[in-house]
């Protein structure tokens, strides 16, 4: 009796079956959109790829970077939104993830791009200085230490760790402070030299505020772990300060 209820039922009033998606005519308006959409990401693809980095600006470099996390749609308003908020692809890259959110329609999947893009950067940098002679490859140091530190929100202190031929055998962060101050520890510095086995070292680190100049607390830190590091026969062969555009060298301003 069941069965003969079940096969003789009405069937559902049309857009009411619950089973089957509803179906209609197609927007040809949203068609052409996304066929837009579609021809843009192919004609700058393929712009980048003839031309370039140089053929296309920054805000279509992050239009691009976007597309992975973004599949579908147009990415050109939020890569228009992040350079306005930070003012350049640099910044955009090296904003903290809170601030990143801060922007409309930013999600995690916009953020773990960005992030990775920030850290291929700063390794292909980094792969141009390590074990090799430091000293000998000047330009490519100041150009690291501008793609890790100059556009960081907060002071960060680096050492960069030399063996007796000056060829770089670590780099590493010591520590991280504010917006205009960060600790230093002069006996933990020269204690990990020792643990390296560093004949020479290069201190590191940034001002947020863009201006590379001293303070007297920057000063008077360099003198004190350049006291501690010659008793043990540990040389500094400079402390760099990293501002947003240039840098200073204690070395080439006299400090040391």
């Amino acid at each position: 009796m069941t069965r003969a209820l079940d096969r003789f039922c009405e069937a559902p009033l049309p857009g009411f079956d619950l089973a089957t998606p509803a179906t209609g005519p197609r927007d040809p308006g949203a068609e052409l959109v996304e066929d837009h959409r579609k021809n843009h990401r192919v004609r700058l693809r393929q712009r980048f790829t003839e031309g370039g980095a140089q053929a296309v600006p920054d805000y279509e470099l992050l239009e691009m970077v976007l597309y992975r996390a973004i599949r579908r749609g147009d990415t050109k308003p939020l890569a228009k939104r992040l350079i306005k908020r930070f003012g350049d692809l640099n910044h955009v890259l090296a904003a903290p993830p809170a601030r990143l959110r801060d922007v409309e329609g930013v999600g995690d999947a916009v953020v773990f791009e960005l992030k990775l893009m920030e850290a291929v950067g700063h390794r292909m940098a980094r792969a141009k200085i390590i074990r090799k002679p430091v000293l000998s490859s000047w330009d490519s140091l100041l150009e690291y230490c501008q793609t890790a530190m100059a556009h960081g929100d907060i002071e960060q202190f680096r050492v960069l760790f030399l063996d007796r031929k000056n060829v770089l055998i670590a780099d590493e962060q010591q520590s991280r402070g504010t917006v205009d101050h960060v600790p230093v520890y002069p006996r933990e510095v020269v204690k990990r030299a020792l643990e390296l086995n560093a004949s020479a070292i290069i201190l590191i680190h940034n001002h947020p505020s863009g201006d590379p100049t001293p303070s007297e607390s920057d000063i008077s830190m360099t003198y004190a772990i350049r006291d501690a590091a010659e008793v043990l026969g540990i040389v500094i062969h400079d402390h760099l300060i990293i501002g947003k555009a240039s840098e200073l060298s204690f070395r080439s301003a006299g400090y040391l």
